[in-house]
């Protein structure tokens, strides 16, 4: 499959993935910036709305390892058109709700295609490319995700604003469909794998290299999300600014994550297991200063940037599951943006807990800083086991 993938123009296949990618992240990021105003146009208050990212990330966390497992032996170009289709439905679907129960659903829906996209999005990508630069092919693709920070969510909680909380999620809708039409015009004809089964693709869970690699991102990753889901109100009630001041903050942090990605992508081609310990090093030190940071506009600013940089951890996670999955790929890497999901709400309960225990808003500073020292701690066992006992399959990561 890999020779077969070669064939194509990676500059176009990547293209044509990161447009999904990018769908992907502005639905995922919008939909926050845009809960009060279907909360508003749906009858409810915003904890009830807050619900429906919740059956978001719920989707995820359920549709990634089901389609993952039945989905492997299909082709990756076949899988990855029906996944975005399914998405582009889903996201119109949620722009028509009625109500809230059908808004639950279709957000649900919205979500359960996201893990095995990128998972398989990902396989695809470093299957274009020397092995020595896969970690790299995988960042441009997740490089739609981080600039949707950047650019999608601005967009969409500006349409938001001026035509209404529905409009948003038909341009993701729209954004889907331009992405089945470039993965049918670009992505490389491949034949799929037959000898790929259900049982053979759950191999993986047996694995425990795999369980410690997704321990390690569902934990540390929780860091950033712990800062980052109380920013805004960090801001209005410590650092005592305007609203106003929040969207640019938001940018900021979404520049910090693009070049993250990027940058710890070039270090994980080289290096993979220094580059996930000195990211998830880089990510404590830089969620331990936030509390000291959060008094002014400009330092803060400047520290939320580094928070994204850390957010460069994805793709040497992904990579490395890559190595250490064998003929289970397709449920692994699916598997990481589950676990990454779980990161996403570990993150923010435990910055609420700290909150509510009356410790402040800067206290998501330590709690982030303890989470990525947890995520830290995970990955030396994992290396330590290794060393012990090296699977054959394992490539060397350093």
């Amino acid at each position: 499959m890999a020779n077969a993938s070669r064939t194509a123009h990676p500059a176009l296949v990547i293209f044509a993935l990161s447009v999904g990618a990018f769908a992907i992240g502005t639905t995922e990021f919008a939909s926050m910036s845009l809960l009060p105003f279907f909360a508003r146009d749906l009858g409810i208050d915003a904890p009830t709305a807050g619900h429906a990212i919740s059956a978001y990330a719920l989707g995820v966390v359920a549709g990634a390892p089901v389609i993952a497992a039945f989905g492997a032996r299909l082709p990756r170009r076949m899988l990855l058109i029906g996944l975005m289709t399914v998405f582009a439905i889903a996201n119109a679907l949620s722009a028509l709700s009625p109500s809230y129960p059908w808004m639950l659903l279709f957000r649900f829906l919205s979500g359960v295609p996201h893990g095995a996209y990128f998972g398989v999005a990902a396989l695809v990508a470093a299957n274009l490319v020397p092995i020595e630069k896969r970690a790299l092919a995988i960042a441009k693709v997740m490089t739609g995700l981080t600039v949707a920070t950047v650019i999608g969510v601005p967009v969409a909680n500006w349409m938001g604003q001026v035509l209404g909380w529905r409009s948003g999620f038909f341009v993701v809708a729209a954004l889907a469909l331009a992405t089945v039409t470039l993965v049918a015009l670009f992505a490389p004809r491949d034949a799929g794998d037959p000898g790929a089964s259900p049982m053979r693709e759950l191999t993986a869970l047996g694995k425990s290299q795999v369980w410690l690699t997704l321990l390690t991102g569902a934990i540390g990753f929780g860091g950033l999300f712990a800062v980052y889901t109380y920013v805004a109100s960090t801001m209005i009630e410590v650092t005592h600014v305007p609203e106003t001041y929040v969207p640019l903050v938001l940018v900021i942090f979404g520049v910090g994550l693009t070049l993250g990605n990027l940058g710890a992508a070039w270090a994980a081609d080289r290096a993979l297991n220094r580059t996930v310990i000195g990211v998830l090093l880089w990510s404590a030190a830089a969620l331990a200063i936030f509390p000291f940071m959060a008094g002014n506009i400009w330092t803060l600013g400047l520290n939320i940037f580094l928070i994204g940089i850390g957010g460069g951890l994805g793709t040497p996670l992904q990579a490395r599951l890559m190595d250490v999955s064998g003929d289970a790929q397709t449920l692994a890497a699916a598997l990481h943006h589950s676990a990454f999901n779980i990161a996403n709400a570990l993150g923010p309960w435990l910055g609420g807990l700290s909150i509510a225990a009356g410790c402040g808003l800067v206290s998501t500073g330590w709690i982030g800083c303890a989470l990525a020292l947890g995520g830290l701690l995970i990955y030396l066992a994992a290396i330590a086991l290794e060393r012990r006992q090296p699977p054959r399959s394992l490539m060397a990561a350093e």
